[in-house]
C-alpha cells in the first residue's frame, strides 16, 4: 500500500471516531432531570429527641399541659398544707393540736412542779429543825401545801387519841399517824401527775397517727398517676411531700411529749421524795412526843 492511502484510511479513522463520540455526548446533555420529590407536610422529618425522653403523641399534648398546669407550684409546708386532701389535712390538724396541748401541759406542769417543790422543801426544813409536833405546827401556821397538811393530819390524830394514850401504848398512835401520811402523800403525788399521762398517749399514739396520714396520702398519689397515666415525677412528687409531712407532723408532736413525760416523772418521784422525808421528820416529832409524856412539864419545856 502506498504512502497516500495509508494517510487516507487514518485520516477516515478519526473522523468516525469523533462522529461516534459526539453522538454519545449529545443524548446525555439533552437528557431531562426530573424534578426532586416534594416530601408532604405530614411527612416532614420529625424533631430530633435527645436520648432517654420519649416523645409525647400530639393527641396527649393537651391533656399533659393540663396535667402540668393543675400541679401545685408552692411546695413549702403550708402549701402542702392546703393542697392536701381532707383526710390528710384532718390528721395534721390533730397532730398540730396535740402538740400545742403538749406544751401547754409543759409550761404548766413546769411551774407547778417548781412551786411544790419549792414550798415542800421549805415545809421539810422546817419540820426538822422543830422539836416537837407543837413546834412545826406553829412553824408553818396556816400556810398551805401538803407537808403543812401533813402537820395539821398528824396534831388531829393526837388530839383524838389523847384519851386512850393514858390507858394504851403510843404504837396504835403511831400507826394511825402513818397511815394518814402516806394517804396524803398519795394524793398529793396524784395530784402533781395530772396532765402527764396525756403526754404518754401523745407520745406513744402520734408517730402511728401520722403513719395513718402518709398512707393515705401515698394511697392518694398512686390513685393519681393512674388516673393521669403517666409516671412523670412532676405528677407523683406533690402527692408523696403532702403525705411525709404528715409523718413529720406526728414525729414534732411525739418527740417532745416524750422527753416531757420521762422529764416530769424523774421531777414527780424528787417531790415524792421531798414530801416522804417530811413524813418521816412529823413520825420522828409524834414519837418524841409520846417518849415526852411521863417527863415532868418542866423539863419538856426545856426540851421545847
Amino acid at each position: 500500500m502506498s504512502r497516500n492511502g495509508l494517510l487516507a484510511a487514518l485520516a477516515a479513522c478519526l473522523v468516525l471516531s469523533a462522529g461516534l463520540a459526539k453522538a454519545q455526548e449529545q443524548p446525555a446533555a439533552q437528557a431531562p432531570v426530573p424534578p426532586a420529590p416534594q416530601m408532604p407536610a405530614a411527612q416532614a422529618p420529625a424533631t430530633p429527641v435527645e436520648p432517654g425522653i420519649q416523645p409525647v403523641p400530639n393527641s396527649a399534648t393537651g391533656e399533659q399541659r393540663s396535667i402540668s398546669l393543675a400541679l401545685p407550684h408552692d411546695l413549702s409546708p403550708w402549701g402542702m398544707f392546703m393542697n392536701a386532701d381532707i383526710v390528710v389535712k384532718a390528721v395534721m390538724v390533730g397532730l398540730a393540736f396535740a402538740s400545742l396541748v403538749t406544751w401547754t401541759i409543759w409550761l404548766a406542769k413546769s411551774l407547778e412542779v417548781l412551786g411544790g417543790k419549792l414550798r415542800t422543801r421549805r415545809a421539810a426544813d422546817a419540820i426538822g429543825n422543830a422539836a416537837t409536833l407543837m413546834q412545826a405546827g406553829r412553824e408553818l401556821g396556816h400556810s398551805g401545801g401538803p407537808a403543812a397538811l401533813l402537820v395539821r393530819a398528824a396534831e388531829e390524830e393526837r388530839a383524838l387519841s389523847a384519851g386512850a394514850l393514858d390507858h394504851a401504848s403510843g404504837d396504835g398512835l403511831k400507826e394511825r399517824v402513818a397511815s394518814r401520811l402516806s394517804r396524803i402523800e398519795a394524793a398529793a403525788a396524784r395530784r402533781m401527775s395530772r396532765g402527764t399521762g396525756l403526754l404518754a398517749t401523745i407520745g406513744s399514739t402520734a408517730p402511728f397517727v401520722g403513719l395513718f396520714g402518709t398512707v393515705w396520702g401515698i394511697m392518694n398519689a398512686f390513685i393519681g398517676i393512674s388516673q393521669a397515666q403517666t409516671t412523670n415525677l412532676a405528677v407523683v412528687a406533690p402527692g408523696i411531700a403532702e403525705a411525709l409531712l404528715a409523718t413529720a407532723m406526728g414525729l414534732v408532736a411525739a418527740i417532745p411529749a416524750v422527753v416531757i413525760y420521762n422529764v416530769f416523772v424523774r421531777s414527780i418521784a424528787g417531790y415524792r421524795q421531798i414530801l416522804a422525808d417530811a413524813s418521816a421528820g412529823i413520825e420522828r416529832l409524834v414519837s418524841r412526843d409520846l417518849d415526852f409524856r411521863a417527863v415532868p412539864p418542866a423539863t419538856a419545856m426545856a426540851a421545847e
